[in-house]
Formats: C-alpha cells, sequence, structure tokens
C-alpha cells in the first residue's frame, strides 16, 4: 500500500462483531475469561486493549515498521525507551531539542546514573568523537525544535549500527507523511501524536514504533510495568486523526512555504529558520530524506529583541497563543 491508503487502512480491518468500519471504543478495563488464562485475547486494558492495539497496529503500518507502542503521552514514550538502559550508561542527544526531553533528560534520569551528552549533529563527526563504551542510544530530533536543523539519519544509521548502539528519532515534526526513519536505518522512531498525527489538539499521546521483535518485547514490558498507557478514547480520535493526515501535512507544507517567503522579505525580520528555504543550511540533507519541509517555522526580528518578540505574539490574529503544535488550527 502507497503511504495515503496507509493512513486510512493501514493495520485495520473491520470489526469482527458487526462489521463496524471503525474500531469501537472498547472502554473497559477488564475481560472475562471462561477459566484462569482462558480468553479472547485480552486480559486487562493496561496490557492490552482493542481500540489501542488498532492505533498501534496503524502507527507501525504508516511508519513502516512492524510493532507500535501508543503510549499516554510523547514523554511517557520517551521515558519507556530511557528505561531500557542502566545507570553507567550513556546518551548522545541533539543540542537543540524539545525542551520537555531536556528537562526529562537531566532532571529525571541523571539522578539514576544516566549521562547525557549533547551535542550539534548537523556533521556526524560529533557524535562520532563522544561515542564510548558506555554509549547506548543516540537521540535525535530532525527538524529540531526549535532551530528547524535537519540530521543527516542514513550517516548517524552507519555510525550507531557500527558501534551496535541504538539509534532514536523523534519524527514529531516530519511526520512519517514527511520522512520515515526506520527507512534511513534507525532503530526507535518516537512522536508525540498530540501533535500532527491526532492533528486536532484535542488529544495527549505518544507513540514508538520499531522493526526489531525483541526490541518490541522489551519496550512493552516496560510499558505495562509502567502504565504508561494511552485510554481508548484516545487512541480512537489518534485513528480518526490519522485518516486525514497526508491531506493535513500537505496543506501545512503549503501554508509554511508561503509563510516562510513572506517572513524572508519581510524589512523587520532578521532570519528565518525553515529547511526549505535555500539559504538554509541543512536544505540539501532535508530534499534527500524529506518528501517536503514540513510546517513549523521559526524566525528572529531585527535587533533580536524579545520585546519585539512579545509584541508580534500579543498582536497575532488568526494565530491562537497556546502550547503544542499541529493542529489543525494555528498555534
Amino acid at each position: 500500500m502507497k503511504f495515503n491508503t496507509k493512513t486510512i487502512h493501514g493495520g485495520q480491518i473491520p470489526e469482527k462483531g458487526y462489521g463496524a468500519v471503525m474500531p469501537p471504543i472498547y472502554q473497559t478495563s477488564t475481560y472475562s475469561q471462561s477459566s484462569p488464562g482462558k480468553h479472547k485475547g485480552y486480559e486487562y486494558s493496561r496490557t492490552h486493549n482493542p481500540t489501542r492495539c488498532a492505533l498501534e497496529n496503524s502507527l507501525a503500518s504508516i511508519e513502516n515498521g512492524h510493532y507500535g507502542l501508543a503510549f499516554g503521552s510523547g514523554l511517557a514514550a520517551i521515558d519507556a525507551v530511557l528505561k531500557l538502559l542502566k545507570s553507567g550508561d550513556e546518551v548522545i542527544s541533539t543540542n537543540d531539542l524539545y525542551g520537555g526531553s531536556y528537562r526529562l533528560f537531566t532532571k529525571v534520569f541523571e539522578n539514576f546514573g544516566i549521562k547525557f551528552r549533547f551535542t550539534g549533529m548537523s556533521n556526524p563527526d560529533s557524535v562520532k568523537k563522544l561515542i564510548n563504551s558506555r554509549t547506548k542510544i543516540i537521540w535525535v530530533e530532525t527538524p529540531t525544535n526549535p532551530m528547524m536543523n535537519i540530521i543527516d539519519i542514513k550517516s548517524l544509521s552507519k555510525i550507531a549500527k557500527d558501534k551496535k548502539i541504538l539509534l532514536a528519532i523523534d519524527n514529531t515534526f516530519a511526520t512519517p507523511f514527511l520522512q520515515q526513519p526506520l527507512d534511513l536505518g534507525a532503530d526507535i522512531v518516537m512522536h508525540s501524536a498530540t501533535k500532527y498525527l491526532a492533528g486536532h489538539s484535542d488529544v495527549v499521546l505518544g507513540a514508538l514504533v520499531v522493526k526489531n521483535k525483541e526490541l518490541a518485547e522489551k519496550l512493552h514490558f516496560i510499558q505495562n510495568a509502567s502504565g504508561a498507557i494511552c485510554g481508548p478514547m484516545d487512541s480512537f480520535l489518534t485513528l480518526r486523526g490519522i485518516k486525514t493526515l497526508h491531506v493535513r501535512m500537505k496543506r501545512h507544507c503549503e501554508n509554511a512555504k508561503k509563510i516562510a517567503t513572506f517572513l524572508i522579505n519581510h524589512p523587520k525580520i532578521d532570519k528565518v529558520f525553515w529547511p526549505g528555504l535555500k539559504t538554509h543550511h541543512n536544505h540539501q540533507i532535508a530534499k534527500e530524506q524529506m518528501s517536503d519541509f514540513g510546517a513549523m517555522i521559526s524566525f528572529t526580528t531585527k535587533g533580536n529583541s524579545f520585546k519585539k518578540a512579545i509584541q508580534i505574539i500579543e498582536n497575532l490574529k488568526l494565530f491562537t497563543l497556546a502550547e503544542s503544535l499541529g493542529g489543525v488550527e494555528s498555534l
């Protein structure tokens, strides 16, 4: 199946009981058993839920993976990945990344003896220099939040595989519509599905997708043991959102191009950070590993004035001043 078809049909079949086209919302905590251990595939909804399983199958399909896992938030998904580690292990991470990820790394997991090394990854050699025998994960955002740097996933994959290190990609900004990290050699893809995947500012949900069965089993064990799951209603809403992902992302990218072009020609704007601009220092890599350039843009004003930045935010008419991104409204 091509991607656009996968968003609608990937990993899903009509419900067996009544032929429902959309997976029903199984709003239940537990399931009846005919005898201890004898059941219809489900025992307790922390471990599995049919609506969540339908979402996980869809996630695996659109990312060209084999196993999907849906979590209560993007940070819960990251938390599960980091729980693969033990005290003394090290992670190399992009130095330009979502503040919530940085907080989880430095304020939570560093307390358990895990060390994080932050570096710019535009040049893969900067990563290679930091690798040692304790390095277990390379954590990458691409495009990065908020400076829109593009990281060469294929090059990092070669480095990681040579050293038997896991390569994890936060694909939230790009989505699988624009970029498929597993096909480029990554081991783990992570999403804050709150953003573009669900796409309607009505869900908080996270996701992981992998190809390796053993890795999937480890992550599922952690998810189940920690209870870091999403509920059936959020699973249903995210499934619904994914069905229009290809349509929404195309329009998001079209709008971003117009806005970036407007900003780059505005006399009061100094720099515009959007990988679709030919002046962007990673433009060529973005062309090679993405099908389009995404909808996230950051920029600075002339004089780089904080006061002017606040003025712009307060005077926007159509944009809503709110945390998050990826909804149908502009935030």
